[in-house]
């Protein structure tokens, strides 16, 4: 078990091939509009090149990019989130095209981590995520047990976001395909 609160593994532990840890506590929020990428850059955000495509932050923090114009912040487990939380916060509708999505309650979020990630996947989603091919900063926008996900690569770990309403479902999803690879 993580000594962080924010962290609840749910699957294998982490020293095993493959672990699931809970991340649905950690603060997230989504951007969307033309003006969105200036406002988040104003902020001191550093954000990705391309749709598609994800940054770690220095705070441990991660901004997928979702299209031309949207962006999802993912809380970081070192401040327990408090960063994209008060990002959430402090926007105030200023007449410029950036909107606050927010994905706190829409969205669950679960870390899935390990040597046998990609083969996990594998039996839950039809997008090739081997790191040859979905390598560190990628995001898909895809299927996984028949529900919509989305899957960013952040280097050593996958996190998952999906509908929240499907939490239990999804977990009992990804467990099952991670029991051939119990120790």
């Amino acid at each position: 078990m993580s000594s962080l609160q924010s962290e609840h593994y749910i699957g294998l532990s982490p020293l095993q091939p493959c672990a699931l840890a809970d991340l649905t506590d950690l603060a997230r929020v989504g951007f969307r509009g033309t003006d969105a990428a200036q406002y988040l850059t104003g902020r001191g955000f550093s954000l990705p090149q391309a749709p598609n495509r994800a940054v770690t932050q220095a705070d441990g923090s991660h901004i997928a990019r979702l299209s031309q114009t949207e962006y999802f912040l993912l809380g970081s487990p070192a401040d327990q989130g408090e960063r994209i939380a008060d990002e959430e916060a402090r926007w105030e509708l200023d007449h410029h095209a950036n909107y606050l999505l927010p994905r706190q309650d829409s969205h669950a979020w679960l870390q899935l981590s390990g040597a046998a990630v990609p083969q996990v996947m594998a039996k839950l989603c039809g997008v090739d995520l081997r790191p040859e091919v979905f390598g560190s900063g990628a995001v898909a926008q895809t299927s996984a047990a028949r529900i919509n996900v989305i899957v960013v690569n952040v280097g050593g770990a996958f996190q998952i976001l999906f509908d929240r309403a499907s939490h239990a479902y999804f977990v009992a999803a990804v467990q099952d395909a991670m029991l051939e690879f119990a120790a």
